[in-house]
């Protein structure tokens, strides 16, 4: 799980650069990379990492959060949505333990 959160970030810092090279049209896919960005950094060293029931209640507890902060964000309420969508997704990967095969292109 921690290689597969490691690789999400690099995959999800190259999608940044590639969507802020696109422009103001791109600007959406910037904010969903580095939403994605800053999830796997948070939870990457973690040590709940290595079980499951404590990686999805780490996940739920970062899902309670109020708000997210991060650098080069473009519309924070975007960004916040993105966050949170991209919480519930990683909580229903890891519920059926699937999806995580993918370690390049923004899923």
């Amino acid at each position: 799980m921690r290689t597969w959160l490691e690789r999400r970030i690099v995959a999800a810092r190259s999608d940044q650069v590639r969507a802020e090279r696109g422009g103001y049209e791109f600007q959406d896919d910037c904010d969903k990379a580095a939403a994605e960005e800053m999830v796997c950094a948070a939870l990457k060293g973690k040590a709940s990492v290595d079980a499951q029931s404590a990686f999805t209640e780490e996940l739920r507890a970062l899902l309670a959060r109020d708000d997210y902060i991060w650098r080069g964000v473009y519309n924070d309420t975007r960004f916040d949505r993105h966050v949170r969508s991209y919480i519930r997704k990683l909580v229903k990967m890891t519920k059926l333990n699937s999806g995580f095969g993918n370690t390049t292109h923004y899923q």
